[in-house]
Order: C-alpha cells, then sequence, then structure tokens
C-alpha cells in the first residue's frame, strides 16, 4: 500500500499520555494549540500560536522548503490510534462518532453504523462495522503523515509525531476509496475528486500546518496558490 499506512481498523491502543484531547473531544477545533512538552530538543517551542487570518494569508507566512527527508516509516508516528484523553474510545472511533450522522455506538464508544457524506467526493457511504465493510469509510490524516516528516516531523519526538497522528484537526473520516486514491500525497500531487471540497481541504492543510510548525515544499505552495486564486477569501477552518 503505497498510503501512510492508515489502516482501516488499527488496533487500538488504550494507552493514556498526556491528557491531548479535552473531556468532550468533539468540541475540539483544528486551531486549538495542543499542549505538548513545551520544548522540542532543540529548545525551542513545541507548538507555535495557532493560524489567523483567511487561508492565502496563512499560506503566505508558512516557510517553504525543498529539502528532502528520508527515513519516513509509520511506525514513526505510533502504532496506531491511542486514548489520549483516557475515556475509552480511541481516536479513530471519536472521529467517526464526530464526523457520521446517526452514528449507532456500542458501549458510548464503539462505533457499529452511520452515514458519511464524504467531505472529498460528496458521495453518501453507509458505514457499517465489520471486516469487509468497515474500510468504506477511514480515516484521513489531513496532512498526509509522509509528508509531515518530509516537511518537519522528522525532526520531532516520538511522543509528539503521535500526537499530531491523533490530533482530531488533522483527521477526517472520508470513503476509502478516495482515502486509498491520495495516498501520501500532498497538494501538489492529489486534490480531492469534487472541486467544491478543493478549497477546504486546502485550507484545512494550511490551518494544520501552521499549528504545527511544518514547512511546504515549492510545488505544494504552488499547487495550494492555484487552488485559493478560486477563493480567495478561503477561511481556516474551526474545526
Amino acid at each position: 500500500m503505497r498510503h501512510d499506512a492508515r489502516v482501516p481498523i488499527p488496533t487500538p491502543s488504550r494507552r493514556a499520555t498526556a491528557p491531548l484531547l479535552a473531556a468532550a473531544p468533539l468540541l475540539l477545533t483544528a486551531c486549538q494549540p495542543l499542549p505538548g512538552d513545551g520544548t522540542d530538543s532543540g529548545g525551542a517551542p513545541v507548538l507555535p500560536p495557532a493560524a489567523v487570518g483567511n487561508a492565502p494569508a496563512a499560506l503566505a507566512r508558512l516557510p517553504v522548503s525543498s529539502a528532502s527527508h528520508a527515513g519516513y516509516r509509520r511506525s514513526l508516528f505510533g502504532g496506531g490510534w491511542l486514548d489520549l484523553d483516557g475515556n475509552g474510545c480511541d481516536t479513530r472511533e471519536e472521529v467517526l462518532r464526530r464526523d457520521l450522522q446517526h452514528p449507532v455506538l456500542r458501549n458510548a464508544c464503539i462505533v457499529l453504523s452511520g452515514v458519511l457524506t464524504d467531505p472529498y467526493s460528496g458521495v453518501t457511504v453507509r458505514f457499517r462495522r465489520g471486516q469487509e465493510t468497515s474500510a468504506d469509510v477511514q480515516v484521513d490524516h489531513v496532512v498526509a503523515l509522509a509528508d509531515a516528516w518530509r516537511t518537519g516531523a522528522w525532526q520531532w519526538t516520538r511522543q509528539r509525531r503521535e500526537e499530531f497522528a491523533n490530533d482530531p484537526g488533522e483527521l477526517l473520516a472520508v470513503a476509502g476509496d478516495e482515502n486509498q486514491a491520495k495516498g501520501d500525497d500532498d497538494a501538489a500531487r492529489w486534490l480531492p475528486s469534487r472541486p467544491q471540497a478543493r478549497c477546504s481541504y486546502v485550507a484545512r492543510q494550511i490551518a494544520v500546518k501552521a499549528r504545527w510548525g511544518l514547512s511546504v515544499r515549492p510545488a505544494e505552495r504552488d499547487a495550494m496558490q492555484r487552488v485559493l486564486a478560486t477563493c480567495p477569501d478561503q477561511p481556516l477552518p474551526r474545526g
């Protein structure tokens, strides 16, 4: 699989680390800063202030880097979904509960079924948990983990990479075929199949990169600029 190893039903980890998610995770927004250990290995702040303004302005402030950092492996971002707030629900379940309509739950946590309006294609997907059906809806890292690695995460601690991989503002429930088509591509190589979805998709990538201190590659920046030229007032996402 050329994707950055987003396995549809990974073995959940119940390891509770720092209380990064609020007790009501559905209220988290993409622009809230996450608590961390305060500094990276070089003593610099772990997270910059939340991005402000509209998407084109935020993109203009992102650093641009053409450096290439090899060595990406999915395991560098942790072994799977975590339960960072210790409420018994891992991040995948919380995202499904947030993004699916009419979710049916087991034990107030495990999503058994629901209806997804795919944010990338606009198609309706009826989710039903099961060995043959769970992959119909997958949880996408909007900024692919491999792209995050290339644009700054290579220098992070493992804990910070795990926090990034489980950040609700970086995650969307999407149709499985769209997620597989995206793979680990950035905006220069993949955009949502529905043109109307591209402005909000790029804006969310920019918000995530600004919030986590990631850069953009030149081709990625140019692709984002082309998209945003069609929506110059596109706001950054609030959630």
